[in-house]
């Protein structure tokens, strides 16, 4: 493990030449202003969807970020501050958290956001009709998980436990909440996009379609949506119902859904857009050497998912070998080039251990090495001797070039160090929104994957792999990883959990090999430098709400 990686504290504030980041005020001076406050962002796919409670992408969670608040927003620093609630109390055994909502909070339409909101979206996302992925989010709420695991067709028990569900409106402005256990990063999570508010009459008239179109999308946002063309843009403009809009500069967002690289580069250089992160790796030297990227620390890891129910990857030793003959320096450094480091384990740095100034990941240590030799008797004992009679397997990823390098690298390195032929290395690639759902369908043997950590600790990374977890594509299932995840969330001793989760990502990947991870992630931007403002923080987000242009 590279210590360099490790002394990036990926909590540092974003401030650099982007002006103030989190929940910065309004800049002093008008004279300053731009007179065109319109931020131009490309954002790089078209969106799964923009119904949060059924989000799991980064291009949706940034998407509705600018048009949703939830209590709490995030800085960035990776640190919640007050969104719709201007304050809360936490007991203190940090079980019971208390809401206290602001009352001039409203939904772009003029209603008011109401503690009611909260009690509702959330009861939406944990039933198990709505089928969201990213339920497990509110697992850690007293009953979130039972609710969300009752048979799908059982109404009067989805009621039942609905009713009984540790989240209560006391009144418009009051919203208690009961945890199962102490958690950490709950006061985090209430920013989160699974955790924000969804106007119920809306929600109800237009069922499954109320998210696809700007007049029946109400949010309660800095933003609000004024024009959806699919595949091109989405256009916002400043919400004037939001109850801290004085403070927002920016009157229009133009957000591309460009998701061809070089387009979205030329775009950048030519003026049309003033900010990118969907870099070509085939650009990033002389981007570099222009002074146009800067990097960013990225609290993520890029890895291949294997689908534990398909042969041949089935077979851990199968799993193990072909994670053991990647060449993870070779795509770092002659591939990626922006600083990225090879990784040997699923938990990225930049997570504290228990410990005060110790990195989970530097604890942890690495839990393989790339070894052709040990890979290929992996390969034998599993009973694949002759590898020209390996069976073809697939590898999908969505379209992206530094994805389709990726993937052609390792399709080379598989053939040459193990000895199957090429052809049967197929590669296969796919537009987001497809992408995700032959994920989401388990419809693969090889998938590219990254995962991004929802908050700063290791649990965002390892609870997505338990028993039929929500992203769990792997379809994985091992009851001992279940039980040390299990015992994470309910402790209460940091250093039981610690340990646990320790254990636990032993078994991920020491042991089984669910994943071939590859690198860790950096955070590659194009700014044009009049944007000032902006927060991006280390967990994927980047929020408009401060932003402004300024004039030149």
């Amino acid at each position: 493990m590279s210590k360099k990686l490790i002394a990036i504290m990926l909590t540092v504030a974003v401030a650099l030449s982007l002006g103030l980041a989190g929940c910065a005020k309004k800049p002093a001076g008008v004279g300053d202003l731009a007179k065109d406050q319109t931020l131009r962002f490309n954002v790089g796919a078209e969106p799964e969807t923009l119904d949060p409670a059924l989000q799991t992408g980064i291009p949706e969670f940034n998407i509705g970020s600018q048009m949703y608040e939830g209590l709490t927003r995030m800085d960035g620093n990776n640190k919640p501050y007050a969104g719709v609630a201007e304050k809360w109390d936490i007991s203190s055994d940090n079980l019971k958290y208390t809401f206290h909502l602001r009352k001039n909070a409203k939904w772009s339409n003029g209603d008011p956001v109401t503690a009611k909101d909260f009690e509702w979206s959330w009861k939406r996302a944990l039933d198990p009709r709505t089928g969201s992925q990213y339920a497990y989010q509110l697992y850690y709420i007293k009953g979130g998980k039972t609710l969300n695991e009752v048979d799908a067709k059982d109404e009067a028990k989805i009621k039942q436990l609905s009713d009984a569900l540790g989240v209560k409106a006391t009144d418009d402005y009051t919203l208690e909440v009961t945890l199962e256990a102490p958690t950490p990063y709950f006061l985090g999570l209430t920013s989160f996009p699974t955790l924000y508010p969804v106007h119920r009459a809306e929600v109800e008239k237009f069922a499954d379609k109320w998210a696809t179109k700007p007049e029946q999308f109400v949010t309660n946002g800095p933003f609000k949506m004024t024009k959806w063309v699919n595949n091109q843009v989405i256009e916002m403009e400043k919400s004037k119902t939001y109850w801290d809009a004085k403070n927002v500069p920016l009157k229009k967002l133009m957000i591309y859904l460009i998701d061809d690289q070089n387009t979205g580069l030329t775009m950048w250089e030519s003026g049309q857009t003033d900010l990118d992160n969907n870099v070509p790796v085939q650009e990033i030297d002389r981007l570099k050497k222009e002074g146009k990227l800067t990097t960013l620390p990225y609290l993520g890891t890029y890895y291949y998912s294997f689908n534990v129910t398909k042969k041949p990857f089935d077979d851990p030793r199968v799993r193990k070998a072909f994670a053991m003959a990647i060449d993870r320096k070779l795509i770092t450094d002659q591939i990626l080039k922006d600083g990225r480091l090879p990784a040997y384990a699923f938990v990225c740095p930049g997570i504290p251990d228990t410990e005060a100034g110790k990195d989970f990941r530097a604890v942890g240590g690495d839990y393989f090495k790339e070894d052709i030799e040990a890979a290929k008797k992996l390969l034998a004992d599993a009973g694949y001797k002759d590898m020209k009679k390996f069976p073809s397997f697939e590898i999908i990823y969505n379209s992206s070039a530094s994805h389709k390098a990726i993937a052609e690298a390792i399709q080379e390195m598989w053939s040459k160090n193990l000895g199957i032929p090429k052809e049967k290395v197929k590669l296969h690639v796919e537009e987001w929104k497809v992408y995700l759902e032959t994920r989401d369908a388990h419809n693969f043997q090889v998938a590219r994957a990254g995962w991004i950590g929802d908050y700063v600790d290791p649990m965002t990374f390892m609870d997505m792999f338990v028993t039929n977890g929500g992203n769990n594509d792997t379809t994985y299932s091992n009851p001992k990883f279940d039980e040390l995840i299990n015992t994470a969330k309910m402790s209460a001793d940091p250093k039981v959990r610690m340990q646990a989760m320790h254990d636990a990502e032993k078994i991920l990947i020491g042991d089984d090999m669910v994943v071939a991870p590859i690198y860790y992630y950096v955070s590659n931007w194009l700014m044009k430098p009049y944007v000032k403002g902006l927060a991006i923080n280390t967990i994927g987000g980047v929020d408009f709400k401060n932003a402004w242009i300024e004039k030149h």
